[in-house]
Parts: structure tokens; sequence; C-alpha cells
């Protein structure tokens, strides 16, 4: 299988870096932005719930969270196959540089989920399918992070990482499916992609806008991180003298 022309002039470093200056400060502004038209939506605009009252409003943060977390674990998944297939460097470095921002979302969406708990259930934690396969998952993303320092060689425990990585991606399916192949106390899935969601659309749109800026906000995060990467790794190259220095044409 070959690449497009394109994507292989992406994976060079010199044209990520540049194109990912570029777009990084339109995501962070874009993720500013619907994110707090989103918060308002959701704290602000949106119903009362008929049964949690306000309670409800942590999901504002606490589902995009959820969702980021799986995405950003599945994004390092397909970064990691094309590390170990096609040996490209760029896709080894985007796998470590996206852990520890997918950690954070993963973290996020526990504690949001215990504080959420605590009034719905009368607990802090359980041991609830979904609770412990989203904990796994943070185990997993801090196992990238952990294997890839693990070695003195810092492209073996790159590809050491990558490799967990895409071991690791079968929990995602078990953490979406976790509450329709067990008994649990979360509910059941409310917002569907194909079929009819069942929660009101006044809560629904705020809930979709903090998802586009998680989103967001997770690839500006990624770009920022990867370009400071990059500026590491290749400190002596003619193209790193070149940004530093603010001359592209020498």
């Amino acid at each position: 299988m070959k690449f497009p022309v394109w994507f292989h002039r992406l994976g060079s470093p010199p044209t990520f870096y540049r194109f990912a200056g570029r777009l990084m400060p339109w995501c962070f502004a874009l993720a500013a932005l619907i994110g707090a038209w989103g918060l308002y939506g959701g704290l602000v605009l949106a119903p009362p719930d008929y049964q949690q009252s306000d309670s409800f409003r942590i999901m504002y943060v606490h589902v995009p969270a959820a969702w980021m977390s799986m995405a950003g674990y599945a994004f390092m998944a397909v970064c990691a196959f094309v590390a170990l297939v096609w040996r490209m460097k760029l896709a080894e470095l985007m796998v470590l540089t996206a852990a520890p921002i997918g950690a954070a979302f993963t973290l996020i969406t526990l504690v949001t989920g215990s504080i959420w708990g605590k009034p719905m259930w009368g607990t802090w934690w359980d041991w609830d399918p979904r609770l412990t396969s989203e904990l796994v998952l943070l185990f997993l993303y801090l196992g990238v992070i952990a294997l890839a320092q693990a070695f003195e060689d810092r492209r073996a425990g790159r590809r050491a990482a990558c490799l967990l990585a895409l071991i690791g991606v079968v929990n995602i399916p078990i953490i979406h499916y976790a509450v329709t192949w067990w008994n649990s106390l979360h509910q059941g899935p409310t917002v569907r992609v194909f079929g009819e969601s069942t929660i009101h659309p006044d809560m629904l749109w705020p809930l979709l806008a903090m998802t586009v800026a998680s989103k967001l906000y997770f690839a500006g995060s990624l770009f920022a991180r990867t370009r400071a990467a990059l500026l590491t790794q290749e400190f002596k190259t003619h193209w790193v003298q070149q940004e530093l220095s603010g001359d592209r044409h020498v």
C-alpha cells in the first residue's frame, strides 16, 4: 500500500511543523469560542433534568471528556499502526505527544464521573464496567508514556510504546459497549449518530458544541506538543536552525 504524495510530504518534520503552526492558533481560538458557547448553553440555557435537576449539568464536561479520551486513544492506535508498519518517525512521535493529552481527558472523565456519581449513586466510586474500563484506559495511557522512557535506546522505547498503544485499543469498544454488554449503573446511550437521540434538543446542542470544542482543543494541544518535540528531536538539523532564526530561505 502506498500513501499519496501529500501524505509523505506532511510526514516530513519541517512540513508538518509549519502546517501545525498555521492550524494550531485556529484550533485553540475555535475551541475557546465554541466551548464558551457550549458552556453557556449547558449551564444557563438548558432546562433542568426532570430526575437529576441541575446536577446533570456536569455532563457538559464529563461526556465530551469521555468521548475525547476514547477518540484520543483511537488516534494513538492509528498512529502506532502507521509507525510500526511504515516506520514513519513522525507517527511514532505523535503517539507520545498525544498520550499525555489523552491521559488528562481520561482523568477529567474519572473525576467528574465520581463527582456526578456521588449524588446519583450515593458513592464516589463503584466498580461499574464502564468506570473500570475507563480506569484501565488511564493506565494504558500512562503505560505508553512510561514504556517510551523505559529503554536506553529511544527508538526501541517508542516502538514498544506504539505496540502497547496498538494492543490497548481493544479496550475502546469495551468502554463504549459496557452499558450494553453488562449490568451497569450508567444509563444507556441517549445520543446516537444513527437513529434518533433521546436527549432533549435544548440539552443536546450544548453537548455537541462542547464535544467539538474538546476535539479542537485536542488538535491544538497535539500540534503544540508535536512542534515542541520536533524542535527538541531535530535541534541540530538545518531546518530547525532556519526556523529558530526566522529565516526559511537560507
